[in-house]
């Protein structure tokens, strides 16, 4: 995850606390000094949408052997001894289970920071209420474009009005909300009225999420954006972000999942001559270290098996009801755990040669695999070209 008001501003907003920290590029089990990785929890497969692009492939079906009260319980409570500063409830429709309230208002009276990754349409202004009532640090609402795109993208006709409630819901009582987009072929021409969105309805933060081939995201991996269009969607969000900014407007801009937004960051603020700017981009890249997947974030699905992120559940190194998540994390016997520790020499191709590796750290392994084969292949969706990320141009960012 890529601040980009952060490197653009120096503007610091909670999870930069984690990101952005002289220590956090050097850690290989949490986010950084004296913590854990933060957690993603899909606490349930079951959802009353059917996304096209759904990493867990749910839908509205009951699925079974999903983590009782009891064992989520003591499972957070793991999380606790273990130091793990957030805990993200996802799905699935997390809403969907009726336990979330008591398990979130847990996790915080555990010192553990519940956050919320839903699709909203649940979202009544009573369930907004206590959602902040618990103390739920954010609410991520998923949409992929304006109405007639979104449903389309949902699976269901009414998801679009259904979440714009639930988002309104939220802003209502004072909850902090947010949306969580997942650029694509189908919707990039969307973003500005993302943007536009986000303006009119008192909106404070935004995720831009680049598609992983996983799950039912998989299928639509022909349909990922090109390298140019890739470029033209970080120079939207790079202007959207500028124009806030300008006017006063305090938004929360951010990237997911392709850690070569960064670099890009960076050499758009040299292209420009901002050199101030560029140092500033260029010192806190260099802190964060890029990609930290099986080091300061981690996943959990709804049998209370453990893997490296939401995307790669293929790839499992064990189970919370057998083994404490702490003792799971730290655990390197398994091959693929041990190399995300320390993956760049096991790196391959452009990835093993980019001047930016210290910054990005061989972007996202899941996408490599889905288009390779080899989980240490390059990242197909790097859209920097060979002459940027040549060793020879210049000097590595943080040299």
């Amino acid at each position: 995850m890529i601040s980009v008001t952060k490197l653009l501003f120096a503007r610091e907003y909670y999870g930069d606390k984690l990101r952005y920290t002289k220590s956090a590029h050097t850690m290989r089990n949490g986010a950084s000094e004296g913590v854990g990785p933060v957690v993603v929890w899909n606490s349930t497969k079951t959802c009353n949408l059917k996304c096209m692009h759904c990493y867990m492939g749910s839908d509205a079906q009951k699925y079974k052997d999903e983590l009782t009260t009891e064992e989520a319980k003591k499972f957070i409570d793991d999380l606790a001894d273990f130091h793990v500063p957030v805990l993200l409830f996802s799905g699935g429709e997390p809403l969907i289970r009726p336990d979330f309230f008591a398990l979130a208002a847990y996790a915080q009276e555990k010192g553990v920071r519940p956050t919320l990754s839903t699709n909203g349409t649940l979202i009544t202004r009573e369930a907004a209420q206590k959602i902040k009532d618990i103390g739920v640090g954010y609410v991520g609402i998923s949409l992929d474009g304006l109405q007639d795109v979104n449903d389309k993208f949902r699976g269901v006709e009414g998801a679009y009005e259904k979440a714009m409630q639930g988002i309104q819901n939220c802003v209502a009582v004072g909850q902090r909300v947010g949306l969580r987009f997942t650029i694509n072929h189908h919707n990039i021409a969307e973003l500005d009225k993302i943007f536009d969105f986000i303006e009119a309805e008192h909106i404070n933060r935004v995720c831009f999420y680049h598609l992983v081939y996983s799950g039912r995201g998989e299928k639509m991996m022909d349909q990922d954006v090109t390298a140019a269009e890739s470029r033209r969607a970080m120079d939207t969000i790079i202007r959207r972000t500028k124009d806030f900014e300008a006017r006063g407007l305090e938004k929360e801009i951010l990237t997911v999942d392709n850690h070569c937004d960064g670099p890009y960051l960076y050499l758009k603020a040299l292209e420009a001559g901002d050199y101030r700017r560029a140092k500033q981009i260029e010192k806190f890249i260099s802190m964060n270290g890029g990609n930290r997947s099986g080091i300061a974030f981690g996943e959990v699905d709804p049998q209370g098996y453990v893997h490296p992120d939401q995307f790669t559940q293929h790839h499992t190194f064990g189970n919370v009801r057998e083994r404490r998540f702490g003792d799971i994390w730290s655990d390197v016997s398994n091959p693929i755990m041990k190399g995300l520790k320390n993956r760049k020499p096991l790196l391959k191709g452009r990835c093993a040669t980019c001047r930016f590796l210290a910054n990005c750290n061989g972007n996202f392994r899941t996408r490599a695999e889905a288009r390779t084969g080899d989980f240490w292949a390059s990242d197909p969706s790097c859209y920097l070209t060979d002459e940027e990320i040549a060793q020879d141009k210049a000097h590595a960012v943080g040299e």
